[in-house]
């Protein structure tokens, strides 16, 4: 059960025991005259008088609260409150002395009947709450804790003023931790998109190289490198950095940007079926004199001076044409006691004495071989165009192989093939005399014809 007393609230039966013995007290010390509660008539000032609660009653208060007389009653304060700057300003009544003589005349006034008994004045002084101040006017005014310097905030807190007391506060960047302000570490938060450095009471944002920073301070933007043209040929933007390509024919130099000739004919030795000359960014294939480019750009045709009248023969000679060139065959002069017997072929007849034991024809033949052709090959044929009952043909090489580099197969009765059995390498000339031996038992003869076959080796393999 609750009793309150002038605005004050008194919570025990003790309490309220106390109460009611100071109002009787106060009523027989004024003779009749009657005070409100918390005051008591002071016959000598002829008012009502505050009581101070806190020194009659020793109990007001009890536990961790402090007893503060106010006028009219008293508050039970917390102890850590009570020292504090903003706790309640109470102003002090002031009681003026009477004249002399005063109490005296006006007790004889009330003996002789003379005057009224009057009802004492009293005077309330202005009570203002915690954290405010009375003021001239008759008001409370807020009392600035913070501008007064009468605050307890600790060097790393701010004060920030309120209505009837303030607060202790961190500057932005902190926060309150056992009494003290300590830096936020912001970079464990993820306020930053990529780098973040935590500085004191803030924090700075940064970005990984190939990335710019956005207006916000915060998130990066990727930097389009291609348009600073970083790159000696081609650029290709990616997200924090670039790639820089090159043109066909070139490849990327080690520093990433610029462009080197790519060099093809390193590459390989059959990338021209001749010569590689390598020229920026590209190839070509060359070819010896004798050859032209072919369509494909890399193999090598041998040209027909003969054909395309490009050669220095009369009109006595013939043109003969091999590979990478051409040569002058003069005409058939057949040696005695040979005869001609068509431009090519010379015959010795078998009425001439002088003609035994000599090939009965010599014919001539031509052609061309590459430089260092595989072997074996089969290069030249041989045949008999007579046939004699009875006879039998031998082929051989008479002459001209001097190196050992053919051999004759015999292929039937009547043929055979001229074998080359080990590369030559050009240019050169050889001359073979391929014999064919005619062998008749039945009727005892015995001859032979000559094909005397000039072979021109080229320069080139091709």
């Amino acid at each position: 059960m609750l009793f309150e007393m002038c605005g004050l609230r008194f919570c025990s039966a003790e309490r309220m025991l106390a109460a009611l013995v100071f109002i009787l007290l106060c009523i027989r010390s004024g003779h009749g005259q009657t005070c409100t509660n918390g005051f008591v008539f002071d016959s000598r000032l002829r008012e009502c008088a505050d009581v101070n609660e806190c020194v009659i009653m020793p109990r007001a208060c009890q536990g961790e609260m402090r007893c503060v007389n106010q006028i009219g009653g008293y508050r039970c304060i917390p102890v850590g409150l009570y020292d504090r700057p903003y706790s309640p300003i109470l102003p002090e009544l002031s009681y003026p002395d009477p004249p002399d003589g005063a109490v005296d005349t006006f007790q004889q006034q009330i003996s002789l009947g003379s005057v009224e008994p009057s009802y004492p004045r009293m005077r309330r002084p202005l009570l203002c709450t915690l954290g405010y101040a009375p003021a001239e006017d008759g008001t409370c005014n807020d009392i600035d804790e913070c501008e007064t310097n009468s605050h307890h905030c600790n060097p790393t807190q701010v004060c920030i003023n309120t209505a009837g007391g303030y607060t202790c506060s961190c500057t932005e960047g902190y926060w309150l931790i056992g009494g003290q302000c300590q830096d936020i570490d912001e970079c464990r938060y993820g306020y930053c998109q990529q780098l973040c450095a935590n500085t004191p009471g803030s924090y700075s944002c940064s970005c990984n190289p190939g990335f710019i920073l956005n207006p916000d301070s915060r998130t990066c933007q990727d930097v389009d490198e291609c348009e600073e043209e970083p790159c000696t040929h081609g650029c290709f933007n990616t997200y924090g950095s670039f790639m820089c390509n090159c043109d066909e024919g070139f490849e990327l130099a080690s520093d990433g940007t610029s462009c080197i000739d790519l060099d093809e004919c390193s590459f390989s030795e059959f990338l021209c079926q001749y010569r590689c000359v390598n020229t920026p960014g590209s190839f070509t294939c060359i070819c010896p004199p004798g050859y032209y480019l072919y369509e494909d750009e890399r193999n090598c045709e041998d040209i027909n001076e003969c054909d395309t009248g490009n050669n220095t023969c009369t009109t006595e000679q013939v043109c003969f044409n091999f590979q990478g060139g051409f040569t002058c065959l003069h005409p058939l002069q057949c040696q005695l006691p040979y005869i001609p017997v068509s431009d090519n072929q010379c015959m010795c007849t078998a009425e001439n004495p002088a003609c035994r034991n000599r090939p009965f024809t010599i014919l001539y033949r031509h052609m061309d071989l590459s430089s260092g052709r595989s072997v074996p090959v089969d290069i030249f044929q041989m045949q008999a165009t007579t046939r004699y009952p009875g006879a039998f043909y031998i082929f051989q090489i008479k002459s001209g192989n001097d190196g050992r580099e053919f051999y004759m197969r015999q292929t039937s009765n009547v043929s055979a093939t001229l074998v080359l059995a080990r590369p030559i390498k050009g240019p050169k000339e050889v001359v073979l005399d391929l014999e064919m031996v005619t062998v008749n038992n039945v009727i005892n003869m015995r001859g032979s014809s000559i094909i005397r076959l000039t072979i021109f080796v080229s320069e080139h393999p091709f």
